[in-house]
């Protein structure tokens, strides 16, 4: 198994909170959340890990100096999503085993990687069934294939939100380069990594495994950020532009 972590991005919704600070290596008590995230794989077997870097990369590097960790740079991170850089990042997927992609913004519990690296279906992204009011990325999945997706879903399209994370076979990955392939060379590139499985819904089955019961969050707003230190046993409290973080 190999991981794929996509950290190039600004984070503008968190930012004010971050002092110009990509947004995974936000503190979520006692380490960083990127830190925590690869510490997590390791624990759990998963030591071929790359990264894709691109606004302020250094600080995520030196975030994570103490670890052997593959690097990527999308240098035009500012004018592009994260489909572009799963592309930089070619290489590292062309030579995979089977893989998992992440958004490096996003924390796990470790009862929910468990799930995800048994989880024997491919391709596979996965959803939150008990979140679907406030979701913000919204799936429609009926037995376990996706058939919907997109913030605007309403109502019955709304079968759960979707965690930022996909697991792919061997086998996959061909499928999965030329898609990306087609898609940047149409000049794709503002849209996301996962508009390359998004393009095979109907064509192929993309299925969906639930999460339900199992903590995550997206690092996007300050909420998201409370309740990871909540989870952890934390409080934040910002406070003439610091951030401070405190036990519970």
């Amino acid at each position: 198994m190999k991981a794929l972590l996509l950290a190039a991005g600004r984070g503008t919704r968190i930012s004010r909170y971050l002092s110009g600070n990509p947004k995974c290596t936000v503190d979520i008590g006692g380490k960083r959340l990127i830190q925590y995230t690869v510490e997590m794989f390791h624990k759990y077997g998963v030591t071929d890990i790359a990264i894709v870097l691109g606004y302020r990369g250094e600080v995520i590097r030196q975030t994570l100096q103490d670890f052997d960790l593959k690097y990527f740079y999308n240098p035009f991170f500012d004018v592009t999503n994260s489909i572009a850089s799963a592309w930089f990042a070619k290489d590292f997927l062309k030579d995979a085993d089977d893989t998992l992609i992440m958004n490096a913004d996003v924390f796990l519990e470790d009862s929910l990687l468990e799930q995800i690296l048994s989880c024997e279906k491919s391709p596979v992204m996965f959803a939150d069934g008990s979140r679907k009011e406030e979701a913000d990325y919204k799936f429609k999945y009926e037995n376990g294939l996706l058939e919907k997706y997109g913030k605007e879903l309403t109502g019955e399209d709304v079968t759960g939100e979707y965690i930022g994370i996909g697991k792919f076979s061997k086998d996959f990955m061909p499928e999965f380069l030329s898609a990306l392939d087609i898609l940047i060379n149409s000049q794709n590139h503002s849209v996301w990594w996962e508009n390359i499985l998004y393009s095979m819904v109907g064509k192929r089955p993309i299925y969906v495994e639930t999460v339900d019961g199992k903590f995550w969050a997206e690092v996007d707003y300050m909420e998201d950020y409370q309740g990871i230190l909540r989870h952890r046993g934390y409080h934040a409290d910002f406070k003439n532009d610091v951030l401070k973080v405190t036990r519970l």
